[in-house]
C-alpha cells in the first residue's frame, strides 16, 4: 500500500527540514570546536561517547554504530585521535579478535575543556533555529526529549 501524494510530499518536506536543522547545528558546532579546541564534531562525538561508557571503552564495531559512521571511517577517525594521544586501542583480553578503543587521560582533559564550547554552540544554534518558523517545531520536539542522566 503506497502513501497518498500529499503524505509523500509532507514526509519529504519533513525530511528536508530535519536535514536543514542538522546541517545548521553541525556547522555551528564544527566551527566552534575547530576554532577553540582543534576538534571536529565527529572527533568530539567519539570522545564523548567513549567517556560515557563503563570503563571508557568500546569495541570498534560498537563505536562505529554509536557515532553513526562506517567501520572504515571510524577506524580512520580513531587512528587520527590515537596519533594525537587522545585514544588508544588494545586487544580484548577475552577475545583476541576484538579491539577496544579507550580514551586516554589527554583525551578526557580535552573533552572536558571542549564540552562547554560544544554546549554553548549547540544552545546558540538551537536558539537561532527556534526563531525560524520552519525549524521551531523540531527544536521544540528536541527540548521535550528525555534521556537517562549522564555520568
Amino acid at each position: 500500500m503506497s502513501l497518498p501524494e500529499d503524505a509523500v510530499q509532507a514526509r519529504a518536506q519533513g525530511w528536508r527540514t530535519l536535514a536543514a536543522l542538522h546541517a545548521r547545528l553541525e556547522d555551528r558546532l564544527e566551527r566552534a570546536l575547530q576554532k577553540e579546541h582543534g576538534l571536529s564534531v565527529s572527533e568530539y562525538t567519539v570522545l564523548d561517547v567513549l567517556t560515557r561508557q563503563d570503563g571508557f571503552h568500546l569495541r570498534m564495531s560498537q563505536l562505529a554504530s554509536a557515532v553513526v559512521l562506517s567501520q572504515s571511517a571510524t577506524t580512520r577517525l580513531v587512528s587520527r585521535l590515537e596519533d594525537r594521544g587522545l585514544l588508544q586501542r588494545y586487544l580484548c583480553p577475552t577475545d583476541r579478535r576484538g579491539i577496544y578503543t579507550e580514551v586516554t587521560d589527554a583525551g578526557k582533559t580535552l573533552l572536558a575543556d571542549a564540552r562547554p564550547t560544544h554546549d554553548a554552540a549547540l544552545s546558540a544554534a538551537l536558539g537561532e533555529a527556534e526563531r525560524l518558523p520552519e525549524l521551531a517545531p523540531l527544536v521544540d520536539a528536541l527540548a521535550k526529549l528525555t534521556f537517562p542522566a549522564a555520568r
